[in-house]
């Protein structure tokens, strides 16, 4: 077995196991901080394949951000070393079941589809090619879509801000 598939084992592995303990564990923080690993897992994975760039927009925006942002989430409501309650056990069976019909259906899409090799070179994707794409003003350009993204996001962000604060007058007019 060579470096690269024992690399691409442990970088699956801290993905997958991360992943799994984030979901099933009852303490909130710990399940914050297992999402965290497997966004690095993740990120390992964009890196062994070489995509510099996505690897740097995961370790940044997901990482940095996302994951960041949950867990400061968390001390904000002050609810970080609480337990979550334990589900009964109808929803944990029908969550099982959602998840094995989740994969059923992934299995049968890759096992129906032809896999067909290629002899063509692949075309070399730089970061400065990728950032003339995206932020060119001619209309093959994504500067439009970028932009409104952003926006979305602004949005979200203060949707969140106005929430916060009507829950924290609520808490505040009741005591």
């Amino acid at each position: 077995m060579s470096g690269s598939t024992i690399i691409f084992y442990l970088l699956a592995a801290l993905t997958l196991v991360s992943g799994f303990l984030a979901v099933t564990s009852r303490m909130i923080f710990r399940s914050a901080i297992f999402l965290l690993f497997s966004l690095f897992g993740i990120a390992g994975l964009y890196l062994w394949l070489q995509y510099e760039f996505i690897f740097a927009v995961q370790i940044v925006v997901y990482v940095g951000g996302i994951a960041v942002l949950i867990i400061f989430s968390i001390f904000l409501t002050q609810k970080s070393g609480e337990e979550l309650p334990s589900q009964n056990r109808s929803r944990r069976i029908l969550s099982a079941l959602a998840a094995l019909a989740g994969m059923l259906l992934i299995l049968t899409q890759i096992y129906q589809h032809n896999f067909v090799g290629s002899t063509e070179k692949p075309e070399e994707v730089s970061v400065a090619r990728i950032g003339s794409q995206m932020l060119d003003v001619t209309d093959q350009g994504y500067a439009l879509p970028f932009e409104v993204v952003s926006m979305l996001l602004l949005a979200a962000m203060i949707g969140c801000i106005v929430i916060a604060m009507r829950s924290s007058d609520k808490k505040q007019g009741s005591t």
